[in-house]
């Protein structure tokens, strides 16, 4: 008997069964931008060798204006379906089912050349889109068919048709972007003609025995979005018109609400699926923040979906199912919903990854292969960097020795997983003690080395992470001033007025921990939905409560304070700084930048303004927190060279910048690669 019973169970689609519950969402890659046709075939087939039920691809473009930016990956010629039979014969030699995602990105196409059903222009696009004439709407709908039946003749399985997340067929269903009077706009009936449209000629295109999957916007989050009533009629209308199954999305691109990072509660918004349940007769898929196979047994079994979407975590393991199946999902690396390898890369134009799998998008060229010739591994240092190339190491065979001086492991991870919102931190120092016992790594915790205590091993690998910088204030030792470490170990006694010094990540982190109280929002749904102003979309239009955002009052009076004259939190990642500005503003966290610490005493921090040392001003205070920075730790390496002997020095003991978890887990595994 299988523990995820509901997961696991195939889904008979009439033409087709998919051997179970599991889709891997859609996501922007940019793979298939890199025209390494064998490349992006090795992503997919991973993951089919891992059982995912069905697959989807990053979007493809069906003509230029639709296209998310100059040079994004198209279906529009005979050359295309050449290059994705690659992918599709790939993932079919590996016994798994993939479809294509056709995505016409509308007002939201970064180009010169986009379309749309008015000339409303994106708050994410500096480009004001054509308004399409009945000629133009045509040819997208002409245009999409014939992109779907590529796909059939590149050997898809079936596509998916992106109607959600304020792209272009969500465009015309809300007034929000949709100011037409003619057959296309004004009544509802009118606006979601288009979807229907597009979904009917697909339909006709492809035949009977291929997947459509239709992306419904089920919740839109931005204002003027669609009632629950206009998302449940359409619903029903696109399964009318064809459809295989309907998939849910959540919120636009616009949106101001969080809808995927690691703050969001797991499962935040299958209670939205789970309204339409019921509704059509067609599977239904849930999706957003399921990273765990009990978390979507739990949606399932609930009811609230037919399938479960998981895109991240597939990033995360590509063996994901294939570990729940054999009963080993403590050995699944987690999915932390940080968006730093994977949106924030998206939205940079460079290759996706994942922070905790930097094989990700890389099978071909990141490869742990079996060593003929194992060799003795001294790691010192057990955080992410030091366990990571641990890990690696061990898994191509080599035998693996891991000190740390402290008395777990994990390193700063320890710290993060004590900010409210980064819970999911605390699976991931799990993951990595389950793969130290899994992959025989002897790990020797509180442990001091020292340079002499390394000689036997034929490698050294120097992992022993930063300290804290010295600001050096004057009267920073006058008893009110402590460092973040001691705030996140709870060692530090806090007064209820605080000034942080240091308006990085841990500055950030820092000052989330201190303004909440109680329960973090991440593990109650119901608050962090009031905090976030997130409502039944049944009751409200769109899903956005009337009264907005209601954060409960902050447990402390926090002022963040930074040398730079630049915005504070600039640094943040580009998909989640906004975000954390958000959550720390409700809370009324003031944020001042471009400031001298001129002293400190028992009044609080006195601090001055700009080269000329301008505007004296006294930020009161009951505790000072230093959070300015960090120094790499390197005096064992120095240590080991002053005797000469050879060691490879990564992470923050590497390079101290913003405790970049993302580089020193990939500059680990690549380290581990070529040992």
């Amino acid at each position: 008997m299988s523990d995820y019973p509901h997961m696991l169970a195939p889904l008979d689609l009439g033409f087709t069964t998919l051997k179970n519950r599991v889709l891997m969402g859609s996501m922007h890659t940019g793979l298939e931008e890199t025209k390494d046709w064998d490349r992006v075939a090795e992503f997919y087939a991973a993951r089919a060798r891992g059982q995912v039920g069905l697959m989807v691809t990053g979007g493809i473009g069906p003509n230029r204006e639709g296209s998310v930016l100059p040079g994004a990956a198209m279906m529009v010629s005979d050359k295309d379906v050449a290059n994705h039979s690659v992918i599709t014969k790939a993932v079919h030699d590996a016994g798994g089912k993939i479809a294509m995602q056709i995505l016409h990105a509308g007002r939201y196409a970064y180009s010169p050349e986009c379309v749309a059903p008015s000339p409303v222009k994106s708050p994410i696009s500096p480009f004001p889109p054509k308004e399409l004439d009945e000629d133009g709407i045509e040819k997208q709908i002409a245009d999409i068919a014939a992109c779907a039946g590529r796909a059939k003749e590149a050997g898809y399985d079936g596509v998916e048709v992106m109607g959600s997340e304020g792209y272009f067929i969500n465009q015309f269903l809300v007034t929000h972007t949709n100011k037409r009077t003619d057959r296309w706009g004004g009544s509802y009936e009118n606006r979601m003609r288009l979807p229907i449209e597009i979904v009917k000629r697909v339909r006709k295109t492809v035949g009977e025995e291929f997947i459509i999957i239709y992306r419904l916007s089920m919740i839109d989050l931005v204002p003027n979005g669609s009632t629950y009533e206009e998302v449940a009629q359409l619903a029903k209308e696109i399964e009318k018109a064809g459809a295989t199954i309907i998939n849910t999305g959540i919120g636009w691109h616009e949106a101001r609400i969080p809808t995927i990072a690691t703050s969001v509660p797991r499962a935040a918004f299958a209670w939205v699926t789970k309204k339409l349940m019921g509704q059509v007769s067609i599977p239904l898929i849930t999706s957003n923040r399921i990273n765990t196979p009990e978390v979507a047994e739990e949606v399932l079994a609930d009811g609230c979906a037919d399938m479960v979407s998981l895109a991240r975590p597939m990033l995360a393991d590509p063996d994901f199912v294939l570990k729940a199946m054999e009963g080993k999902s403590k050995t699944i690396a987690p999915c932390i919903a940080c968006n730093q390898a994977c949106l924030d890369h998206t939205f940079s134009g460079k290759i996706s990854s994942c922070l905790v799998n930097p094989r990700a998008c890389y099978e071909t060229e990141l490869k742990l292969e079996p060593v003929e010739t194992p060799k003795t591994i001294a790691v010192v240092g057990a955080g992410p960097a030091g366990l990571s190339t641990a890990l690696a190491a061990a898994e191509r065979g080599h035998k693996v020795t891991v000190f740390d001086r402290a008395s777990e492991i994990g390193g700063q991870l320890n710290m993060a997983k004590q900010v409210p919102g980064k819970e999911e931190f605390w699976g991931f120092v799990d993951w990595y003690r389950t793969m130290v016992d899994e992959l025989g790594v002897t790990v020797k915790l509180n442990t001091e080395v020292s340079a002499n205590d390394l000689d036997g091993f034929d490698e050294v690998i120097i992992a022993t992470g930063v300290i804290p910088r010295d600001p050096q204030i004057p009267g920073q030792n006058t008893g009110n001033t402590v460092s973040y470490v001691d705030v996140l170990k709870g060692t530090a006694k806090i007064g209820n007025r605080v000034a942080v010094i240091g308006a990085g990540g841990i500055g950030f982190d820092v000052s989330e921990f201190l303004v909440h109280e109680g329960e973090s929002p991440t593990l109650n749904l119901p608050e962090w939905m009031t905090e976030w102003g997130v409502a039944d979309p049944a009751e409200h239009r769109s899903g956005l409560a009337p009264e907005g955002p209601q954060p409960h009052a902050p447990a402390r009076q926090v002022t963040m304070l930074q040398r730079k004259a630049s915005k504070p939190g600039k640094g943040l990642g580009k998909t989640t700084g906004w975000i954390h500005r958000a959550a720390l503003d409700m809370k009324g966290v003031k944020m001042v930048a471009g400031v001298n610490y001129e002293k400190i005493d028992k009044d609080g921090l006195h601090i001055t303004f700009g080269e000329a040392r301008e505007k004296p001003t006294l930020i009161e205070a009951d505790t000072i927190v230093l959070c300015a920075g960090q120094l790499s730790d390197r005096s064992l390496a120095d240590a080991l060279e002053a005797k000469g002997k050879t060691c490879h020095v990564i992470g923050g003991a590497d390079v101290a910048a913003e405790l970049d978890a993302k580089r020193a887990i990939n500059q680990g595994t690549r380290l581990a690669a070529t040992l």
